[in-house]
């Protein structure tokens, strides 16, 4: 128990400062736009740069970690994505470039950050129980509202007093502090070492697996999670992207910081009590899909009725409350279709896990990119909350429909591929 709540609290940790080097861009995504002279489309090919990349290495991402251990891919990406992001306002220095190359900076960010939560889910499906999931992710979950909160008001802060290079200094020397931590005082030095023939096996899709993982797609409730992670995880990015910019301009005098923390401030306990809540339930004796279809009810359906309300007012006061709403009860995801998939298939959750958020980076770049063209030439922000709402009911309603919490990687009928 005691190496568990360790373990625990540094992958929280790790999970804060992914999201700390991951909304640099959008936190600085004004700042940037005047620096380089970008217009809304230029800054909506740099935010949605980051999904080509994050979409291309989910999925061996996962499968890897299935087979290596997650905790040695996550401390592997998160070495690489620190040093970029400490590298990349001093090599804006040395190029003239600067749309095609923070386009590529954020690109290859997408590449490192993308292992990082199927390697998660591979690493809590295998370490904990099924009665404890829900909150053992939630907490670690809220570390990405934990750490939009921080480089949020540190980040605005800091962008404010000197510019937007040191939010990038801050968030890359940060990460590079916690892996260092973590493998000086969590890991052996035998446990950081990957031999290089099992890293290879490891990123075979080998006949000799004992996964029947491709006869898990002909499944409906494989299918079902993995729409509606897809739709969620779009439109979390979505808002992710855009909400800076969206009360930058449509309240100008307001303080950064203020927008930038309330509604990451308010994700924080909701994530808790959401994990809490969906345990509690499911130990007292209800059906576990009740319960993950009943936070996906909330994380999705709920929180898409604020994100609506959020584009219809004109008052500050009511759009901090709305979009600390919609964020903070989308953390209800964390208790229902992210733990799902361990409940499906713990032996290849990091795999399948990696597939949804595959399909969730694609639909991500099409939404942010989407939402900066409608921005641009309908000069409005409605649209893009309708859109939002609009993918969110997609995925809500494919996992009512088919999802189901039943273990499928054990099926009987299934032979060894």
């Amino acid at each position: 128990r005691p190496e568990s709540r360790v373990w625990t609290v540094m992958l929280l940790l790790g999970t804060c400062l992914l999201y700390c080097a991951r909304v640099t861009v959008p936190i600085c995504a004004v700042a940037l736009s005047t620096h380089f002279d970008w217009d809304k489309k230029q800054s909506g090919i740099v935010l949605s740069s980051f999904f080509w990349g994050y979409c291309l290495t989910q999925i061996i991402g996962g499968h890897v970690s299935d087979q290596v251990g997650g905790e040695k891919i996550l401390l592997l990406s998160a070495s690489a994505w620190g040093l970029l992001t400490v590298l990349t306002p001093l090599l804006t220095h040395v190029t003239s470039a600067h749309l095609v190359f923070m386009a590529s900076s954020r690109f290859l960010m997408g590449l490192l950050q993308g292992v990082y939560f199927p390697s998660l889910s591979s690493l809590l499906s295998q370490k904990v129980r099924e009665s404890e999931r829900a909150f053992t992710y939630s907490t670690v979950g809220t570390g990405s509202q934990f750490g939009t909160l921080v480089i949020g008001g540190a980040g605005s802060l800091l962008l404010d007093w000197y510019g937007w290079e040191s939010v990038f200094y801050f968030s890359g020397l940060l990460t590079l502090l916690w892996v260092y931590c973590t493998c000086k005082y969590l890991l052996s030095e035998k446990e950081l070492i990957i031999p290089i023939d099992y890293l290879v096996r490891g990123l075979s899709f080998s006949k000799q697996t004992k996964v029947p993982w491709k006869q898990l797609f002909k499944k409906a409730p494989i299918w079902a999670v993995i729409i509606a992670q897809l739709c969620t995880a779009s439109t979390f990015f979505t808002l992710l992207s855009w909400l800076p910019t969206f009360f930058k301009e449509t309240f100008p005098e307001s303080k950064g910081w203020v927008f930038n923390v309330v509604p990451w401030l308010v994700a924080i306990p909701t994530s808790l009590f959401g994990g809490f809540l969906s345990d509690h339930l499911i130990n007292q004796g209800y059906k576990t899909i009740t319960i993950r279809k009943f936070m996906q009810v909330i994380g999705s359906g709920v929180s898409s009725i604020f994100a609506l309300c959020l584009g219809q007012t004109s008052s500050f006061c009511k759009a901090i409350v709305f979009a600390s709403a919609s964020v903070g009860l989308q953390t209800f995801n964390h208790s229902g279709i992210s733990v799902n998939v361990q409940d499906l298939a713990p032996s290849c959750a990091g795999l399948l896990f990696g597939v949804g958020n595959t399909g969730g980076a694609l639909l991500g770049v099409v939404c942010v990119y989407l939402a900066g063209y409608l921005i641009e030439t309908t000069g409005s922000w409605v649209s893009v909350f309708n859109l939002v709402a609009a993918v969110n009911s997609i995925g809500l309603c494919a996992f009512l429909m088919f999802g189901e919490a039943q273990r499928v990687d054990t099926d009987s009928a299934y032979v060894d591929l």
